[in-house]
């Protein structure tokens, strides 16, 4: 997280909704000397406070989950370079403008029970986005592909302890500034994710 105060605008609800929206992240948690890493979709629940996700049971941190442990799942949003000639302004440096979430909490294995209402949860959010499909259920896959599916992956749950964002959007800048590198982030990016971390910077001024 950037330790400028200026970055940190979000306040809980809105970076949880973020995190919710993106439903991806890198789970972490310190196993022996270094951190295990795991990119995993995730589902945070509608209490704002627990994340549902599953993992596949060789994973390590499964493995490792004898008894919980404090985890991280870190969420990235859109993110670009920025020249310093985008400002137009003297004695700029090159940046990198970018948008994260870190959810911070224990970890848990869950009873083998509780897996397929986590995983007809998780699709049903996804599939929900894709109407008018019609939605894939579990109900759709033969019952011996689906408990052979299912026999490989574990459920898990992580308690919620602390939230923390960084919305890097040069607020830092005047608004004039910060206008100009947003319309050249626009040019120098392709796809979606360019155009949206533009509206993001455009928007920025009003969150301060």
């Amino acid at each position: 997280m950037h330790p400028n105060p200026v970055f940190h605008t979000g306040d809980r609800d809105r970076n949880l909704g973020y995190a919710r929206e993106r439903g991806f992240g890198v789970l972490a948690v310190c196993i022996g000397s270094a951190p295990v890493m795991s990119h995993v979709p995730f589902l945070i629940c509608e209490d704002n406070e627990t994340v549902l996700l599953h993992l596949v049971r060789s994973n390590p941190i499964a493995r490792a989950l004898k008894t919980p442990l404090e985890a991280r799942i870190a969420v990235s949003g859109p993110d670009s370079y920025i020249s310093p000639d985008w400002y137009d302004v003297p004695d700029q440096v090159p940046t990198w403008n970018y948008v994260a979430i870190h959810l911070t909490g224990s970890l848990e294995l869950r009873p083998v029970e509780e897996l397929r209402a986590t995983l007809d949860a998780q699709s049903a959010l996804y599939e929900d986005r894709l109407l008018p499909k019609t939605p894939w259920t579990t109900e759709k896959m033969t019952p011996a592909a689906l408990n052979k599916m299912m026999r490989m992956i574990v459920p898990c749950k992580m308690q919620i302890s602390d939230v923390d964002a960084t919305w890097k959007l040069n607020q830092n800048k005047p608004d004039d500034v910060r206008l100009r590198a947003a319309d050249h982030v626009d040019g120098y990016g392709l796809g979606h994710e360019v155009q949206l971390l533009s509206a993001m910077m455009r928007g920025a001024g009003m969150d301060s």
